[in-house]
């Protein structure tokens, strides 16, 4: 029963994901593990609205942008997606790659090489109902960030103290923080993905249609979306959960308070951790990695292609979809370039993350303002509680934004 849901969730955990959490666990310790139990419902409802909007339109995010909103708002918004995933892209490779180095030695370039072109050869290659299948086992490496936790010796009852009675901060840098924990985890990319996924799985499979055309499908699709979801989403937050953990207690603990990259966190957890936890966090690096690049080259793609009302699909071949292939091999490409000639796009991953927070905001109120219009989900509009949420983590969002550039610059 599991699909997009759950590889959505485990995508959003990639390496630059990774990094952000590594980050703010060596810098925060324990102060920000409340943010998992926090944004666990927001994520899950902004990620149940845009799958309705696939499965019951027949169109992704931005095809539905086109369809009903101004070129004024789906060009910017597309492109704001384009830049913000290929950056991702280019983190994730070039961690890949350094992950693969501490574990065998070697150029670390040549492997960062090798995963771009082994991406980009299965998703352009492999038909998307068998490639869909080694995303979903490849979401199985994120459990190494659980047994790399659970190798260490846990304060229980600091721990669950610290994530339900959280202890908040005003100062800029923890406000940063939080948007950066938002930007990865509720991020726009996988808005577009798993929206772009259900149409996928409805075109293919021959007695489904979109639910405006065949609305006595909706109850059954619904509650498989939403067991679907939970486990995705669930799966994710646990799993980020243990990575703030985990470097909380090593790398905060021994006053590590800066990390730039995801392989760096594996690096400085082998002296104090041990070669155990060294080995499942460089692993789960390039597992996580493996699955997520294509989920973002693929979601951008999908948000190009809509846009330009190209032919889409992962289940096509490369000659019935050259132009939405091809902008998943530029994508590829120009990340996989920011790792050779001298731009750090690592340093630059937890202010992606914030990137990421920021726009999310103006994406998210698009994303509410479609699911509740009538004539984009006919008689499917959003409402209840999935609305409430939804408007919430809008308001939210946006709060914590302003935050942050009020606070910035009073340091």
């Amino acid at each position: 029963m599991l699909g997009p849901g759950l590889i959505t969730g485990a995508s959003d955990d990639d390496p630059s994901g990774i990094g952000t959490y590594s980050q703010v666990g060596a810098q925060f310790g324990f102060g920000m593990l409340w943010t998992m139990l926090f944004t666990f419902p927001l994520m899950v409802c902004m990620q149940l609205i845009c799958a309705r909007i696939g499965r019951v339109t027949g169109e992704g995010i931005s095809g539905n942008l086109r369809r009903h909103f101004s070129p004024r708002i789906l060009f910017p918004v597309v492109a704001m997606l384009l830049l913000a995933n290929t950056i991702n892209i280019a983190a994730d490779l070039g961690a890949m790659g350094s992950a693969l180095q501490l574990l065998a030695g070697g150029p670390a370039m040549l492997y960062t090489a090798f995963f771009a072109i082994l991406s980009l050869v299965l998703q352009v290659f492999v038909p998307y109902s068998r490639y869909v299948r080694m995303l979903k086992w490849l979401s199985m490496a994120l459990f190494a960030y659980v047994a790399a936790a659970f190798s260490l010796t846990i304060p229980w009852r600091e721990v669950a103290m610290r994530t339900v009675v959280p202890d908040i901060s005003f100062k800029a840098e923890y406000i940063t923080a939080v948007v950066a924990i938002f930007g990865t985890t509720i991020s726009p990319y996988l808005f577009f993905w798993q929206a772009s996924q259900e149409v996928e799985d409805q075109e293919a499979a021959p007695t489904e249609q979109p639910l405006i055309s065949a609305p006595k499908q909706a109850r059954a699709q619904f509650s498989r979306i939403s067991t679907d979801t939970y486990i995705g989403m669930g799966i994710s937050n646990v799993v980020a959960f243990f990575i703030i953990l985990t470097t909380a207690i090593t790398l905060h603990a021994h006053g590590i308070n800066n990390i730039d990259t995801a392989a760096q966190a594996a690096t400085a957890l082998r002296p104090i951790a041990g070669r155990f936890a060294f080995i499942v966090f460089s692993l789960g690096i390039i597992g996580t990695g493996l699955l997520a690049v294509p989920v973002l080259a693929g979601s951008a793609a999908y948000g190009v292609a809509e846009a330009m009302r190209w032919k889409l699909g992962m289940e096509h071949r490369l000659g019935q979809a050259t132009q939405f292939y091809g902008v998943i091999a530029a994508a590829m490409l120009v990340g996989l370039t920011m790792n050779f000639i001298g731009i750090d796009p690592i340093r630059a991953l937890f202010w992606t993350a914030v990137l990421n927070g920021v726009v999310a905001v103006p994406m998210i109120v698009v994303i509410m303002l479609m699911a509740s219009r009538q004539r984009v989900m006919r008689q499917f509009v959003v409402s209840g509680y999935l609305r409430w949420v939804g408007w919430i983590t809008a308001g939210l969002m946006t709060t914590s934004v302003i935050t942050m550039f009020v606070l910035w610059p009073h340091g």
